[in-house]
């Protein structure tokens, strides 16, 4: 599964300032190392369906198995390890001598600073290492899944080095000269251990985060199916971000796997297929998805063309912008793995003849493409009706749309309900009456 940041952006799986995001919603790490680990898991998704499976499996583990999580390692607990470890290029010779002499009150008063910082250290150090005990014993926990088994044997195999016992041991009361050798011989020996050891905690603390967050949003794990033939069938889909979302069943499959989408503007088209794009990439993250059901094929990626940016400082128009981006998904097209398409609007950057040719074009053209799930909202009823299934019979074509209410009055109201078949809703001059605009234009200037 491979998304790039654009798509990732529309999707909202990460934002400027960390909140309103689908990251946010599914952030449940107790450390940075794992939320780091989170972030780098979402932007490269495991690349085989094998692979899907056991994070999958694992993930449903730790749902099954929270209250397992080790408490004793916090984000402090990394943190200090990385100043103890950061520091260890400054230890020229072994303690010895006069300062093996000194107890731990001459120690206290002699170099505060130095002392403190020893045990200070080799306490989280101890933490760290007994947290990482603490993970080995789930492997004697029965339906441990392969690839948490491997992680945790890992873990179990980096353990057996000669200075956890004596490290793991360390207390408040442990003697100055046992810390000062254990702290010599722990910066010069352990470092790579301890960096191979964060990341394995770092990937468990990951899987557990998307364990929670399935858990403590009362979503479903999907079935995940192999990338052929095609499939995307959802009951119950909802937008995760929003408190009082719609919920959505659609099904494609390898003979119907083109939906063009129709329905006035702000009438739920957008929110529908962010929905399904944010649905796919959870699933293909080995977590729960915001659906009563979800059976999903697995994808090469999700390209998604909402919201294209012009870029003036190239020179570049919102309209060249726009057939840039539908290039970058043709290309990816012509890659026989499936991948989930989602288009909004397309072609908002010319006028209206020039937008009714080019989506028409682009129709034709995706329809050649089978091996795909694609879905592609226009408010141009006219290109649409081009497509109906009396022109169309026996295509790949789906037709779907949302529902507005409008009265007598010229008063309207949006259900967000997707139904099937098309719609011919034209609504933007009344939203401009209706928000007042027509009559705020037709006033003269105070003189």
């Amino acid at each position: 599964m491979q998304s790039d940041k654009t798509t990732l952006k529309d999707l909202s799986v990460f934002t400027s300032d960390g909140s309103g995001s689908v990251f946010a919603l599914i952030d449940n790490t107790s450390t940075q190392a794992g939320r780091d680990m989170l972030q780098k898991h979402i932007m490269n998704p495991p690349d085989t369906y094998e692979k899907l499976k056991e994070v999958q499996d694992a993930v449903k583990f730790w749902s099954d198995n929270l209250d397992l999580w080790p408490k004793i390692i916090l984000n402090g607990t990394l943190v200090m390890l990385d100043k103890f470890f950061d520091s260890a290029d400054n230890l020229s010779a072994p303690p010895g001598g006069f300062t093996l002499l000194l107890n731990s009150y001459f120690q206290k008063v002699l170099n505060k600073q130095e002392y403190f910082f020893t045990q200070f250290s080799l306490s989280h150090l101890s933490d760290f290492l007994n947290g990482c005990i603490q993970l080995t014993e789930i492997a004697n926990k029965p339906g441990v899944p392969p690839l948490l088994q491997r992680e945790l044997d890992t873990i179990k195999g980096e353990l057996k080095h000669r200075l956890t016992t004596p490290l793991i041991s360390v207390t408040k009361n442990t003697k100055y000269t046992e810390l000062i050798q254990l702290n010599y011989r722990a910066r010069r020996e352990m470092k790579n251990v301890i960096s191979r050891l964060v990341d394995s905690y770092a990937r468990l603390d990951a899987w557990q985060s998307m364990a929670k967050a399935t858990k403590e949003h009362g979503w479903i794990f999907p079935e995940l199916l192999p990338a052929t033939p095609v499939c995307m069938e959802t009951t119950g889909l909802s937008h995760p971000l929003l408190q009082k979302p719609v919920s959505y069943d659609i099904a494609f499959d390898n003979k119907h796997n083109f939906l063009l989408l129709t329905g006035a503007n702000m009438s739920g088209k957008t929110t529908f297929m962010r929905a399904l794009g944010i649905g796919a990439l959870l699933a293909h993250l080995g977590m729960g998805v915001p659906a009563r059901s979800l059976r999903i094929s697995f994808l090469q990626g999700i390209i998604t063309n909402m919201q294209v940016e012009d870029n003036i400082l190239r020179g570049e128009s919102y309209f060249f912008a726009e057939v840039q981006r539908m290039k970058q998904t043709a290309e990816k097209l012509l890659r026989h793995e499936p991948h989930l398409v989602l288009m909004d609007e397309l072609f908002k950057g010319t006028n209206v003849h020039d937008a009714y040719e080019c989506s028409k074009a682009v129709i034709e053209g995706l329809l050649h493409h089978p091996g795909h799930v694609m879905i592609l909202s226009t408010h141009l009823y006219e290109v649409v009706q081009q497509f109906s299934p009396d022109s169309y019979r026996d295509s790949a074509l789906l037709f779907s749309y949302f529902v507005t209410t409008m009265t007598a009055d010229g008063n309207y109201t949006f259900t967000y309900q997707l139904k099937p078949g098309i719609s011919d809703d034209r609504i933007g001059y009344r939203i401009l009456q209706k928000e007042g605009v027509i009559e705020l234009l037709g006033k003269n200037v105070a003189g």
